[in-house]
């Protein structure tokens, strides 16, 4: 037989070591997925020298070893720091309660950082990476896949520094879990009788953060409920493509999200997606018995009180169809968006109302549309021990917009009322920054502190540009009792908007029939769905505001029903008293996708004037 020729020899040894190479990858991936484990906590389980967690049953009384639950999550993610669960597993934890820190069943054993000298370092282990972004590591609650009707509780003890640590760890999945503690204190709280004992053992039932994260990627959580914890729900930053859904970060004393966890070392990069989550009532103590919040206090006191606040931070930021409210400073504060760099954020059906600073602050490239945003900073006056000093922070402005050079943002189709000094502020930016205000009802109320400095009669601002020169266009909004008359040609003036509820303690964004703000908009703007996702246009044109009327009469809810994140609510006197959540009631899904945004500004160096926090007036 006459031999291949050379060149030809070559190429066949090429292809062969080609389909080697390639045969053994998807041995590998075959190994990886066969390899996935999944364990199990419950809490009639064992210790790890009982029972290997790999079975979803008691322990039996005797014997070692056997195919039984561990009775901790810490005996999977043990405070050595070495876990028993491997990467791409399942560790799925029943129903009960389960204490997390000193004296809980695991705590200490062999770990160095664990000991009862440093009870603040008896955290669980990180969990290991998962092997992709498609074979996640896996915490979740029993139930995850059945509605999580019942998520087991985790709840800190002994001044723990975090309840579920997911430090330095990629590709993760959280889910159907309540992460709490059993006490009523504040760390650091100015009052005596709220401020948690930090000095001397017992420290008590109470832990300081209830998630903290840091240098993590392709994280999922979902269906949380974050609430009372002495310091932070979530301490999360330096996050690349994390996605967050029906969680609820609610009283905790010190903040809701806090981003900022550490100097030049906070900033997010990908898609930081927070999707039907609620925010609220955190700079609030909670009665952890009963849910109740008390003894709120913001940064003229000592606190903080954001609802969601980050540090410089880049990243592409979507929140849509979630509740930021009743926060003791910001809702949502994301002015330090990194302008320098490719940061975007998009705000779309979200409600904000009732937070004792600004209600929403964006910079940068922005977009927020079909939002329903309350202004109604003065909600806590005389109410959960709060003081005049934290009343209406930064001014109070509802909607606070940073543009930097060349950038743009765009207000679209949202409601807009306010007691704060204006409704909308734009500040930064010159000649070639742009902010677009299209179709929204503007609508004006009395301004808190300038009628509390007995300048009676004095009304909350429409627009206010501070020490800016950015391009502000104004089309087709609806500008109702508003300081000054403030107007602009080819928007509706003086008229009333004619909404459900129109003052400030029971206001309700719903139009009424004969509403100029129905078939009202004049100007075009691809806003999609409304605030309740119906279909806009509904008439023979799109209505001013977040909310499409159907069929000549005021919307109801989508289909469904009485989604808690999308359903129009009332602020002030309804809302003077939350009702304590109930954790085995997740929120809804909304199954509506990430919708698209196109920014044609090209990012420019440039950094907004005056975007610092310490600035008194307007920050």
């Amino acid at each position: 037989m006459r031999a291949l020729p050379r060149r030809r020899r070559l190429r066949l040894q090429m292809l062969m070591a080609q389909l080697l190479v390639l045969a053994l990858l998807v041995l590998a991936a075959w190994r990886d997925a066969a390899a996935a484990e999944t364990y199990y906590v419950r809490t009639d389980g064992g210790d790890e020298k009982q029972c290997n967690g790999r079975a979803d049953a008691p322990y039996p009384g005797s014997g070692s070893k056997l195919d039984c639950a561990w009775k901790s999550p810490l005996y999977a993610l043990p405070t050595d720091d070495n876990p028993r669960i491997d990467r791409g597993d399942t560790l799925i934890i029943g129903p009960g309660d389960y204490m997390i820190g000193w004296g809980a069943p695991g705590a200490g054993d062999d770990s160095s950082r664990c000991y009862e000298e440093a009870p603040y370092d008896c955290y669980p282990a990180a969990p290991p990476s998962g092997r992709s972004p498609e074979q996640k590591t896996r915490i979740l609650g029993q139930g995850f896949d059945t509605g999580c009707k019942a998520p087991p509780k985790l709840w800190g003890t002994q001044r723990v520094d975090m309840v579920l640590n997911l430090q330095r760890t990629d590709n993760v999945e959280v889910g159907c879990l309540e992460i709490t503690d059993r006490s009523d204190c504040v760390e650091f709280h100015t009052d005596d009788n709220v401020r948690c004992e930090r000095d001397k053992s017992p420290y008590g039932d109470w832990a300081s953060v209830g998630l903290y994260a840091k240098t993590s990627r392709n994280v999922w959580l979902h269906d949380l409920n974050i609430h009372g914890l002495a310091g932070r729900g979530i301490m999360a930053g330096h996050l690349t493509d994390w996605t967050v859904e029906r969680v609820r970060i609610n009283a905790n004393g010190w903040a809701g999200w806090d981003g900022d966890v550490g100097e030049d070392e906070s900033s997010n990069s990908g898609d930081i997606i927070l999707r039907n989550v609620e925010i609220a009532w955190n700079g609030c103590a909670e009665h952890w018995q009963s849910g109740e919040p008390f003894a709120c206090w913001a940064q003229e006191n000592g606190g903080y009180g954001d609802g969601l606040g980050t540090a410089r931070t880049d990243g592409h930021w979507l929140v849509e169809d979630s509740r930021i409210h009743h926060n003791t400073s910001d809702g949502l504060d994301l002015l330090y968006t990194d302008q320098s760099k490719t940061a975007t954020v998009v705000v779309r059906r979200t409600y904000a109302a009732a937070n004792a600073g600004n209600q929403i602050k964006t910079a940068g490239n922005a977009l927020i549309e079909n939002s329903v945003i309350i202004g109604q900073c003065g909600y806590f006056h005389k109410k959960f021990d709060m003081t005049w000093s934290d009343m209406c922070r930064a001014m109070g402005n509802a909607l606070s917009i940073g543009v930097g050079r060349g950038q743009k943002t765009i207000v679209r189709h949202n409601t807009i009322t306010g007691e704060g000094d204006c409704l909308i502020l734009t500040e930064g930016g010159d000649k070639s920054s742009t902010v677009e205000i299209l179709n929204n009802a503007l609508i004006g109320q009395p301004d808190f502190l300038a009628n509390g400095d007995d300048n009676n009669g004095e009304l909350t601002c429409g627009h206010y540009a501070n020490e800016s020169d950015a391009v502000v266009k104004f089309s087709g909004n609806a500008f109702w009792n508003v300081k000054d008359d403030q107007c602009f040609k080819g928007n509706l003036c003086g008229r009333n908007p004619r909404l459900t509820g129109m003052e400030m303690n029971d206001f309700d964004a719903v139009p009424l029939a004969g509403s100029p703000l129905i078939d009202g908009a004049t100007q075009s703007a691809d806003a999609g769905v409304d605030y309740l996702q119906h279909t806009r246009p509904s008439g023979a044109a799109p209505d001013i505001g977040a909310i499409e009327v159907q069929g000549g009469k005021a919307a109801a809810p989508a289909a469904g029903g009485g989604d808690p994140a999308t359903t129009p609510e009332r602020s002030g006197a309804d809302a003077s008293a939350p009702t304590p959540l109930d954790p085995s009631t997740p929120i809804q899904a909304t199954p509506k996708a990430i919708g698209s945004i196109v920014i044609a500004s090209l990012l420019t160096a440039g950094i907004v004037v005056g975007l610092r926090k310490q600035r008194a007036r307007y920050q």
